[in-house]
């Protein structure tokens, strides 16, 4: 358990820091002319999450739809900033991505594989077949498929409002042209207010939904949520 903490840990980290600081302190610092330009330090920034994601991947060893998302997002900022397309296209590309997940979690409540278990779920902390050996024999299978279902709404709403306020942060900031300097600083100072403004709320309502799906385990199986935590 202590070395799986570790490991989130340091995953969260690295997440920090190849997806938000490093780039943006590149777009911040280091876009203007007598340094690498607004072009380089684009192409720079980006390359940054995009190795990152793509290493996950590799590491992971299986294709994962959210981080194939997250390269998608990449590759598209990239292709408006070096095709020079109008700033406008960065505020719908921020909201897509948010409620592309949001659909698709909506859409998986209805399927065998609600994505909901994947979020939530978590197979390397919970032992799921004790777990739904414990509902089994208390008779509370379909009323905790309920409660996963409850917290996928939960869980939609929240990428929903990501996107909405992806596009409103993305629409305020970014309206220079691609390719100027304006343009790479108001990409930076976006990647840099998306974590307060964005991802802070959005944990928030994350973190609501883990905890009821935590407390209902305990509701229905009678038993300690420690019980179906992994040693």
């Amino acid at each position: 358990m202590t070395e799986t903490r570790s490991k989130k840990k340091s995953g969260f980290f690295s997440n920090m820091l190849f997806n938000i600081i490093a780039p943006a302190l590149i777009l911040s610092k280091l876009s203007t002319e007598d340094s690498l330009g607004p072009v380089w330090a684009v192409v720079v920034a980006l390359a940054f999450p995009l190795v990152y994601g793509g290493w996950e991947l590799l590491k992971s060893g299986k294709v994962n739809f959210f981080s194939i998302l997250g390269i998608i997002s990449v590759l598209l900022t990239g292709g408006i900033s070096l095709l020079q397309l109008d700033p406008a296209y960065i505020a719908i590309k921020e909201a897509m991505i948010p409620a592309l997940i949001g659909v698709a979690v909506l859409i998986s409540q209805y399927t065998r594989y609600p994505l909901v278990k994947t979020l939530l779920i978590n197979p390397e902390i919970l032992d799921i077949e004790k777990l739904n050996s414990a509902l089994a024999q208390s008779g509370k299978t379909a009323e905790f498929a309920r409660t996963t279902q409850r917290a996928g709404f939960i869980v939609a709403a929240t990428f929903f409002m990501s996107a909405a306020l992806n596009y409103i942060l993305a629409k305020a900031i970014v309206v220079s042209l691609p390719g100027t300097t304006a343009y790479a600083e108001e990409l930076g100072r976006m990647t840099w207010l998306s974590y307060p403004v964005i991802a802070l709320p959005s944990m928030v309502m994350l973190m609501a939904a883990i905890i009821y799906i935590f407390r209902q385990v305990g509701r229905l199986t009678g038993q300690s949520l420690e019980e179906f935590i992994l040693n």
